[in-house]
C-alpha cells in the first residue's frame, strides 16, 4: 500500500505576489531586469520625495517626515530584494550628497542617519512579510507596519544615542516616544489602503 511522502527541504516555501509583480512582466532576461532597476530607484526617488515632506519637532534633531511610511510602502509593495535595493540607493545616494534626505539634507554626519539605515532593515522585513500575505488583511497590514517601524527604531534610536553621546534612554525621549501616535496613524492608513488595493484589483 503506498503512502504519501512527507515534504522534504526542497520542498518550495509559500511565496505570494507583492504588488509590483503585478505590473505586465518583461519578456526578456534584460527587459525583466531594466523593470526591476526601473522599480529600484522609482522606489528611492518615492522616498525621497515623501522625505521632503518635513517637520521639526521642538528640541529633537529628528523631524517628522513622510519618508518612514515611504520606506515601508515600498518594501510592501517591491518584496524584500527589490525594497532592500530601493532603500539602500536612497541611502547610498544621500550619503554621496543627493539632497533628498529629510528637507533636502544630505551626507552621512547627521545624528538621524540611523533611521535612514534602519530603512534597509525595515524595507527587507516588510517585504518579506508581503511574500507571505501580509498585506492582504488590515490586521496582518497593520502588524507588518508596526514591525517594520520598530525595526527603523532598533537602528534609529542606539544611533542617535551615540551621535549625540546621551544615554539610550535619553535617546529614546528624543527619537521614539514623541512619533509612536504618528505611527499608529500611519499601520493604520497602511490596514486600510493596502488590502483595499488588493481587493480592488480582484486579487486573494
Amino acid at each position: 500500500m503506498a503512502t504519501a511522502s512527507a515534504p522534504t527541504a526542497s520542498t518550495p516555501t509559500m511565496r505570494r505576489t507583492v504588488l509590483a509583480d503585478l505590473l505586465p512582466a518583461a519578456s526578456t532576461r534584460i527587459g525583466a531586469q531594466a523593470r526591476d532597476l526601473a522599480l529600484v530607484a522609482g522606489g528611492a526617488a518615492f522616498t525621497g520625495l515623501a522625505a521632503q515632506l518635513s517637520v521639526n519637532v521642538p528640541g529633537s534633531p529628528v523631524p517628522v517626515t513622510g519618508q518612514t511610511f515611504a520606506a515601508l510602502l515600498v518594501g510592501t509593495a517591491l518584496g524584500t530584494r527589490r525594497g532592500v535595493a530601493s532603500l539602500a540607493l536612497y541611502l547610498l545616494a544621500g550619503m554621496a550628497g543627493l539632497p533628498w534626505f529629510a528637507a533636502g539634507a544630505s551626507g552621512w554626519s547627521m545624528p538621524s542617519l540611523g533611521y535612514v539605515l534602519g530603512f534597509v532593515l525595515a524595507a527587507g522585513l516588510t517585504g518579506a512579510l508581503a511574500r507571505r500575505g501580509a498585506d492582504r488583511s488590515p490586521v496582518n497590514t497593520a502588524v507588518a507596519m508596526v514591525l517594520g517601524s520598530l525595526a527603523i527604531y532598533a537602528v534609529g534610536v542606539p544611533y542617535l544615542a551615540f551621535a549625540l553621546d546621551v544615554p539610550l534612554a535619553r535617546a529614546a525621549e528624543l527619537g521614539l516616544y514623541p512619533y509612536l501616535v504618528g505611527d499608529a496613524l500611519k499601520a493604520v492608513l497602511a490596514a486600510g489602503a493596502l488590502p483595499l488595493v488588493w481587493k480592488l484589483l480582484g486579487r486573494r
